[in-house]
């Protein structure tokens, strides 16, 4: 295909005549008298992201060649294609946009598809847009709370555990936000609105714990070291393993429990939503992972290893201080006698075997054998986190 400018140059128009013919047959000749169109068109094809072959190709000293051949995306013809490995030329750019050449390079350590993308995440992401929530309006916080002072001692007790556990839950996603390229722009939203999630969870749990009350509860030595190991992880399969498939799947059947067995509406709601946002964040690691252990069946020794790591860093602290416990055995007896405490205390141990199915379910869908999987929940840290 030869497009013929005549007199016309690039800066009058003649550009439009050129991309029009691109977008029909791929590639064209290109032929005028204007003297400046070798220069115009050599510019003007690396600022469009074309290759350009510049001197004369044919026997007439006014035609040059200009191909349609994009520098950026992986393929510009597919809406939403997904490239293998994002490269550092494309920078910020929009997936799929032609980048110019000679652009800065702008690395990024997590670049490759297989270290982070999910196919289920363009649909999580809508999910999880769709699915924000306003504290203002979504928890009755004017319900009545008619419950003891005890009671209420135990709940504050259970949401200042919460908020730590939260806030670990934040700074992991949001250390690894910056590592990845954007061309997977759906992976950083979903991160993105992770770390929103879990600062409303702070929020809405400190909001909880001081309805009543100007002190929070007690912090343990163990409880701070186990969540410390989250968020040193510096490797992304690694810490989601440890913090959204173990940690966040235990802590979602925690929330679920206090749905339960919460002693007033406030209680109840903020453990109901903040389940809602757990799930999706287990959901995506989970999928994320089982991709990457079907790429790499080496990540599931290496997913293993990590836990046995953790569990004998951890071996000498107490895990879960006796205070949250016995705050959730209170919680969830409901009267102070002997029979319900002791039924309290039966719902709580209930929950921890809850907790370990959840895990051992999770881990099976990442291809580990029941009997991995049984040994693997067994050592997660005793703060559930």
């Amino acid at each position: 295909m030869i497009v013929e400018l005549g007199a016309l140059s690039l800066e009058r128009g003649g550009h439009l005549l050129i991309e029009r013919a691109l977008r029909e047959h791929g590639r064209v000749w290109v032929r005028g008298s204007d003297p400046d169109l070798p220069g115009q068109l050599a510019t003007w094809s690396r600022m469009r992201g074309h290759s350009f072959a510049g001197g004369q190709i044919t026997s007439s000293p006014d035609t040059r060649w200009v191909g349609a051949l994009p520098t950026g995306g992986p393929n510009p013809a597919t809406l939403g294609a997904v490239a293998a490995r994002a490269d550092a030329r494309w920078g910020l750019a929009a997936r799929g946009a032609l980048v110019e050449d000679g652009a800065a390079e702008l690395s990024f350590p997590l670049s490759s598809r297989d270290e982070v993308w999910d196919d289920d995440a363009p649909r999580l992401y809508a999910q999880a847009a769709a699915a924000q929530w306003d504290p203002a309006t979504a928890v009755p916080w004017d319900a009545p709370i008619e419950h003891g002072a005890d009671v209420e001692d135990a709940v504050v007790q259970v949401m200042t555990y919460l908020i730590e556990n939260e806030t670990a839950a934040l700074l992991v996603p949001a250390r690894f936000l910056a590592s990845i390229h954007p061309h997977y722009r759906e992976v950083l939203g979903l991160l993105a609105i992770q770390t929103a999630d879990e600062a409303r969870h702070i929020e809405v749990f400190t909001r909880r714990a001081t309805l009543r009350r100007d002190k929070l509860g007690t912090s343990t030595r163990g409880g701070q070291a186990s969540l410390a190991t989250l968020v040193r992880e510096p490797d992304l399969a690694l810490a989601s393993f440890l913090l959204s498939v173990l940690g966040e799947g235990s802590f979602l059947e925690l929330l679920r429990f206090l749905h339960e067995t919460g002693p007033d509406a406030v209680t109840r709601t903020v453990a109901r939503l903040a389940a809602q946002d757990e799930a999706r964040h287990v959901a995506f690691a989970v999928g994320h992972l089982r991709r990457q252990c079907e790429k790499d069946p080496g990540l599931r020794a290496r997913l293993a290893t990590a836990v046995r790591s953790r569990h004998a860093a951890l071996q000498h602290t107490s895990g879960l201080n006796a205070e949250v416990f016995d705050a959730l055995v209170v919680l969830a007896a409901g009267a102070w006698t002997p029979e319900a405490i002791g039924k309290g205390f039966d719902r709580v141990v209930t929950l921890v075997e809850r907790m370990d199915r959840a895990r051992r379910g999770h881990l099976a869908r990442l291809g580990f054998s029941e009997v991995e999987a049984a040994e693997l929940s067994a050592l997660h840290t005793r703060n559930f986190m």
